[in-house]
């Protein structure tokens, strides 16, 4: 893989993420310590390595194992590791938009779609982002992201998720758009269209007080305005994509409580060194149990890892 290919993707590491550069970093003594490790299957090893560095660090260490072996690490950890341990370690050795790449693929593999998680990863990233990510997703299977969207897709719920692929942030006046939304809300037809265009063309703090307005001028919360007025996975794009502007941390830490191991290590990977964290604070708000113990008793080899007591 050419270094200069992700070179322009930018991570927040701030204090939000559980996962953070390792001060003491040393990738010629780690890429040794993860060859003995790999010689005998020893994963605790494996983990604590792997989780204990930064992406950045990951990619440095990938390219130090392999001019000292002559091996490739991606390749050793499928022979020495299977199972949801495998499929998490090798996610922590994809560079970021290469990891949302190969979420959007696997999200659009086999029979039915995961369209819950094409709206996740499409609400949560930034127009630029999901530039990088398309360029990532081309690169790695030859194929063009938004052709494969529109061929999983349908209706409006297709045309939903190529707005957001193409998301702009176009400035606008709380009170107007607000007021063209009740239009919509208001109209004995309902019509995806109004929501289609203000929810990927504005900035999210923006769409958070519209939508907090419109709440208020409708006396109802917008999740119950789309069932009542949508269906299908047009309906489930929009509840989403609502929640993902209104509250980000509190929808992610609902979707920890899923138990699919896909689901889990595809965010806990993703936002391990964004904000992490602040999930953490709403995962524990939402269920009365901290991330750290519900993973420790449901994924013991895995989860607990990132969080960090």
């Amino acid at each position: 893989m050419d270094p200069e290919y992700f070179k322009s993707w930018n991570m927040s590491w701030g204090t939000l993420g559980t996962v953070r550069p390792f001060p003491n970093f040393h990738p010629e003594r780690d890429a040794v310590e993860l060859q003995a490790a790999l010689e005998k299957k020893d994963t605790v090893t494996l983990v604590r390595i792997l989780t204990n560095r930064s992406n950045a660090q990951r990619q440095v260490l990938a390219k130090t194992f392999e001019d000292i072996t002559q091996k490739d690490l991606e390749g050793a950890v499928k022979k020495a590791v299977t199972g949801d341990l495998a499929a998490l370690l090798l996610s922590l050795l994809m560079p970021p938009q290469e990891h949302d790449a190969y979420r959007f693929q696997q999200a659009m593999a086999g029979l039915g779609t995961d369209e819950e998680t094409l709206i996740e990863i499409l609400s949560m990233r930034s127009r630029k982002q999901l530039d990088d990510i398309s360029a990532a997703y081309t690169f790695l299977y030859k194929k063009d992201l938004e052709k494969e969207l529109r061929g999983e897709t349908s209706g409006d719920f297709a045309k939903l998720v190529v707005a957001l692929l193409h998301k702009e942030c176009v400035t606008g006046s709380v009170q107007r758009d607000m007021e063209t939304l009740l239009i919509a809300v208001n109209s004995k037809k309902a019509d995806g269209k109004p929501w289609i265009d203000m929810l990927t063309s504005r900035d999210p703090e923006h769409l958070k007080k519209v939508l907090a307005e419109l709440e208020v001028e409708c006396g109802q919360n917008v999740d119950h305005i789309f069932e009542k007025r949508f269906s299908g996975d047009f309906r489930l794009g929009l509840k989403v994509l609502a929640q993902c502007i209104q509250s980000p941390y509190a929808y992610l830490a609902k979707r920890l409580t899923n138990t699919k191991s896909s689901v889990l290590q595809g965010i806990m990977v993703s936002h391990s060194e964004e904000d992490l964290l602040c999930i953490r604070v709403a995962y524990l708000k939402l269920t009365g149990a901290s991330l750290y113990t519900s993973l420790q008793v449901g994924h013991t080899q895995t989860g607990g890892r990132f969080i960090r007591k």
